[in-house]
């Protein structure tokens, strides 16, 4: 997901500039959803660490990547912002998207590089026209409220909609060549559906809320047409080239266990059976922030990965998912702040209580704005150092 405020973008019909991207070399092979994928270089025959440490093999040390490692941190995405002060730009242009997607991966070399996107891009393409606004964030034009709302609402093409994703994908996928997983990511229908309803982002959620307990058959309907969305998006973007996608339901997390229970964990499954029909070796993460009452039942959803913020500890927290499922997290993004003496003690502290095997080093949520872009390199050379 995004970390960036951006200025205002007027028009919800925005298209692209055209840019070119004749440098990427590339050559694809045609794939069973009609789509492409990039074609392996005969050079790259091993499997990213990242993948192996998920699907429980024997590996030196856990992979790291850190949400939100593309960021406004980083001096060189400083430098295209004011280029291009549109996130949506940034965000919907094929060059850029793998510009700033590599960045990180230029200087830091982490074990995943994820796409520069956000999970509310695939609004427009469902007949729900948003921005997102410097200093305020996403704004939806006009809230969904009514069953006639919903009704207006399309299933998502992103084929038809996203081809930048797709093409972007493709494009990541051969510059990495394995040295590291390509991520995607898409966002959990509650989480989609509570912006889409709020009119943006929230404090208190009475609107979704209001819409769940009083006309939950229209809530239902609206978080069935998002499921369904997401679950062909993530296909989508597994036949371009992703290699891992994350599933961010940073909102659900708003729900008592038994709302949960009936709002988001059905539409989770859903996803998540639906996915692994088509791409049974397609390793999911589910973050979700503030977890910690909801980890067991995070873990019916059938993912490969639980993905923990920092405010649960890390060896509870596995005691309680088990060691049948994966981990990732979970250092509190603050830890950043401080030296980097401090920085190695957390980074250890984690990678000790999630023991061998099965987790993926990372933050408990994104970087934070301001972090200094030298504990950033800290964090992935102690990380890149550490030996089971």
């Amino acid at each position: 997901m995004s970390c960036s405020s951006v200025s205002s973008f007027t028009s919800s019909l925005f298209v692209p500039p055209k840019k070119s991207f004749s440098n990427h070399k590339r050559r694809f092979i045609p794939c069973s959803r009609g789509g492409t994928v990039v074609e392996p270089k005969a050079t790259a025959t091993a499997e990213p660490l990242l993948l192996n440490a998920v699907r429980g093999q024997d590996v030196e040390r856990p992979p790291v990547w850190l949400m939100r490692q593309a960021g406004r941190y980083m001096k060189s995405y400083q430098i295209i912002c004011e280029k291009y002060p549109s996130f949506r730009e940034r965000s919907e242009n094929v060059d850029l998207v793998v510009e700033i997607s590599l960045q990180p991966w230029n200087v830091f070399k982490p074990d995943g590089v994820i796409l520069f996107s956000d999970i509310l891009t695939p609004l427009s393409g469902m007949n729900i026209p948003f921005n997102i606004v410097k200093g305020k964030g996403p704004v939806i034009f006009d809230p969904l409220g009514s069953a006639a709302d919903v009704d207006k609402v399309r299933e998502f093409n992103p084929e038809e909609s996203v081809p930048y994703v797709g093409e972007a994908l493709t494009i990541l996928r051969r510059e990495v060549d394995n040295e590291a997983a390509v991520l995607g990511f898409v966002g959990a229908p509650f989480t989609l559906a509570s912006y889409v309803v709020e009119g943006g982002s929230s404090k208190n959620f009475t609107k979704i809320k209001r819409l769940a307990f009083s006309q939950p058959k229209v809530l239902h309907s609206l978080l069935q047409k998002f499921a369904t969305s997401m679950a062909n998006y993530i296909q989508y973007q597994a036949d371009n080239g992703a290699q891992v996608v994350q599933i961010f339901d940073s909102w659900a997390t708003e729900l008592s266990p038994v709302d949960f229970e009936e709002f988001s964990l059905p539409y989770l499954k859903q996803i998540v059976d639906s996915v692994k029909q088509t791409h049974p070796d397609l390793p999911l993460i589910l973050y979700a922030s503030g977890s910690g009452g909801l980890l067991e039942r995070l873990a019916l959803t059938g993912v490969d990965v639980v993905s923990l913020d920092w405010t649960v500890d890390m060896a509870e927290g596995r005691k309680r998912l088990g060691h049948d499922i994966a981990v990732q997290g979970n250092v509190d993004p603050g830890v950043l702040f401080g030296s980097k003496e401090f920085i190695t003690n957390r980074i250890n502290d984690t990678v000790r209580k999630a023991g061998k095997g099965k987790h993926v080093l990372n933050l408990g949520h994104g970087i934070k704005v301001g972090t200094p872009e030298e504990n950033v390199a800290h964090f992935f050379e102690v990380a890149k150092a550490i030996r089971y």
